[in-house]
């Protein structure tokens, strides 16, 4: 680029307009690709193109300024201490167990932990559970890598207690722990069976429940009106743990609204295997992560639900949006109609799960001029040649910018 700005110079001194204009359009393009805030209107709780939770969760550390921190410096003693020793400290607490570490994401919490536990050896796992995360990442494929061998057990649709019990007392397959994996970004209806946690838990191997999306606990106790109705049946790393589960291993940037990364929670002993692994260090967090992460627990453990940017949005009352959809059309005028939408979680939790939500609704593609024309890309969705905008997941601070956005986006398409 700076070559042919010079050839540009060199051909035509005199059209350095011209020249200001494209390096202008040019710095314009560069900034696009930069990492930036944009403001969601899909109505997609937990997007993955936009960093799945709102906001990280928390803000990291905002007190720390430009000073040092006790990353790996136990204060007591003062001498060397763990990086693990606080917010995971305070995650075990959360789910109640006896001891966490945290990786860099769920991905990793899984490698870690069939490497740390089972690598040579078998590992069960029900066929229907064989699962596909985005990206094209499965589960055969993370086992292959860790160095443990997958040994399927049961049927896609009924696996039962007797399946994993058989694989195990076979002595050929020398298997050395169950595995569960949450069907999170899919569902198997009809004629099905499953396994229970409890049930695994009677076996004589460790059972390691990988719950995906990070519920911390089914009670919700941070929120003070209770658990959303839509999160029925999604597993909760408190409760799979009392049902049994050994080790649990769950995402950051989910259902529990922080940074990307990974937890692995449960018995201390095979918490420590994992934290003794050479893996551990190839995917253990940066201090920011963990500092992120330690305010996120602790609002959590002050059950200060409104204070994480997932669950305000996620819980939201109809009426109020419904409000804020009223005052938006109004202030934008003619072309705009506030309807009655579905927000989803996303991110790869809770498929077929809806939350019901209301927006407004223009007949029109807007979603260019909404992601280009202005200071920060409001990022719509469009079905049947109209703009969806979704008030569930836009800040109600950014309501006033949408709207005037909206409005000139409207203008410059009747013009």
């Amino acid at each position: 680029m700076v070559n042919v700005a010079r050839a540009t110079i060199a051909e035509d001194h005199e059209d350095l307009d011209a020249l200001q204009t494209a390096a202008e359009e040019n710095a314009r393009n560069l900034a696009r690709t930069l990492l930036q805030p944009v403001i969601n209107a899909t109505g997609v709780l937990l997007h993955t193109n936009m960093g799945r939770s709102p906001g990280a969760g928390v803000t990291a550390a905002p007190a720390m300024g430009v000073r040092y921190s006790n990353l790996e410096f136990d204060l007591s003693s003062g001498g060397r201490g763990s990086r693990q020793a606080h917010a995971a400290a305070l995650f075990a607490r959360l789910v109640d167990a006896e001891a966490a570490i945290i990786v860099n994401n769920c991905a990793a919490a899984v490698t870690l932990t069939l490497a740390a536990l089972a690598a040579g050896r078998g590992v069960a796992v029900s066929r229907s559970e064989l699962v596909e995360i985005g990206g094209g990442f499965r589960i055969p494929d993370v086992m292959e890598q860790s160095g443990a061998a997958l040994v399927e057990v049961g049927t896609t649709n009924r696996t039962r207690v007797a399946d994993f019990r058989s694989a195990i007392e076979n002595r050929s397959k020398d298997v050395v722990m169950a595995l569960q994996v949450h069907q999170s970004n899919y569902k198997i209806v009809g004629f099905t069976e499953s396994v229970s946690t409890q049930a695994l838990s009677q076996l004589d191997v460790p059972v390691v429940a990988d719950i995906g999306s990070g519920l911390v606990d089914a009670a919700c106790p941070w929120l003070v009106e209770g658990p959303p109705a839509w999160l029925v049946d999604e597993p909760a790393a408190r409760q799979t743990l009392a049902q049994g589960a050994d080790l649990v291993t769950f995402s950051a940037d989910k259902l529990l609204g922080g940074t990307q990364a990974g937890i692995i929670a449960g018995r201390a002993d095979l918490v420590e295997k994992c934290r003794r692994h050479p893996l551990n260090r190839a995917f253990r967090p940066g201090g920011l992560v963990l500092a992120s992460l330690q305010e996120l627990a602790l609002t959590y453990l002050d059950r200060r639900g409104e204070d994480i940017p997932f669950w305000r949005l996620a819980t939201l009352p109809l009426s109020g949006l419904r409000e804020r959809a009223d005052a938006m059309a109004a202030t934008i005028g003619a072309g705009v109609v506030v309807a009655d939408m579905a927000s989803v979680p996303g991110g790869g939790t809770l498929p077929s799960v809806e939350v019901p939500s209301v927006g407004i609704r223009v007949a029109a593609d807007l979603t260019g001029h909404l992601r280009l024309g202005g200071e920060v890309p409001v990022i719509a969705r469009v079905q049947d040649g109209h703009t969806h905008l979704d008030m569930r997941t836009i800040d109600p601070a950014d309501d006033a910018y949408v709207a005037t956005l909206v409005s000139e986006a409207l203008t410059g398409s009747s013009s």
